[in-house]
């Protein structure tokens, strides 16, 4: 084969994918943004530029409580989700042996059915007839009301659905980190906290962002969720957004909500990645 033919070869296998984000994400991205400049009346587009839909989110108190819980709730979720995943996927890596890839596959078994499925089951664990205040009734004792349609209940759906993906990050990150190093170190005289803190959390630092991110970003946005069990003051920005696309008719509000939440994940990623030295991390596998 040519250098002709190998630089042609290298250029399809730049520009399909290239083509595939373009096509996918930057044209319906600028589509939504010259949506939010506009404004819908009466289910209709009226193509006239304003700002107004910024500045009724930015004023609106009902649109500043929705995103302000959404993030309060992003956060607490994607914080107890790393808190949470460290220790079981480093379980897998360290004494998995020859079974770490039925772990890992195991993790993906709640992915075969669809979330909306998943979230009809939790509402019927979780519901005031569910299974748990239904054995709780049983036993004589009182339902547990604070997990009926609540943001509990929502906080218990978002760790329930981006759990595993965020033991995969961490547990890819883990697989390649060399354990040697966490034994030399305790060979030193390192104890165990220190060895995590020095050695293991610095050089995975970047699976757990990513791990982070994927449950912040979808935890933010989410819609599903507070709509399933989110009850009457469990409405979260996406569920607001999605309003917007339905019932209410206000397409061009729901864009500009739309925009919002790419800046504000778009800035997240960014903040979160200042500091971090891919060459050093185990995820990328660029240091080893």
């Amino acid at each position: 084969m040519s250098d002709t033919d190998n630089a042609i070869n290298k250029r399809m296998f730049l520009h399909i994918p290239a083509a595939f984000l373009i096509l996918f994400f930057v044209l319906p991205l600028i589509a939504l943004v010259i949506l939010s400049f506009w404004q819908t009346e009466n289910y209709k587009i009226v193509r006239e530029w304003t700002t107004l839909n910024y500045v009724t989110l930015a004023t609106e108190t009902a649109y500043i409580t929705f995103f302000i819980r959404s993030l309060i709730m992003a956060i607490c979720v994607s914080v107890f989700l790393v808190v949470v995943s460290w220790p079981i996927a480093f379980f897998i890596v360290r004494y998995g042996g020859r079974y770490k890839l039925i772990f890992s596959l195991l993790l993906a078994v709640p992915f075969l059915s669809g979330e909306v499925l998943r979230l009809i089951a939790l509402q019927g664990m979780l519901g005031p007839a569910g299974l748990v205040n239904g054995a709780l009734l049983k036993m004589g004792a009182a339902p547990l009301r604070f997990i009926m349609y609540s943001n509990t209940a929502s906080f218990i759906a978002f760790v329930y659905l981006y759990l595993p993906m965020v033991v995969t990050t961490i547990y890819l990150s883990l697989l390649n980190f060399d354990l040697r190093l966490a034994s030399a170190a305790s060979a030193c005289g390192a104890g165990r906290i220190r060895v995590f803190l020095e050695i293991i959390w610095p050089l995975n630092l970047s699976g757990t962002i990513v791990g982070f991110l994927l449950c912040f970003i979808p935890t933010l946005s989410a819609s599903l969720v507070p709509r399933f069990l989110g009850g009457p003051n469990g409405t979260l920005y996406g569920m607001s957004m999605a309003q917007q696309f339905g019932e209410s008719g206000t397409w061009a509000l729901g864009a500009a909500m739309g925009v919002v939440l790419v800046l504000f994940s778009v800035a997240a990623l960014a903040i979160l990645s200042l500091g971090v030295n891919l060459r050093r991390t185990g995820f990328t596998g660029l240091g080893r």
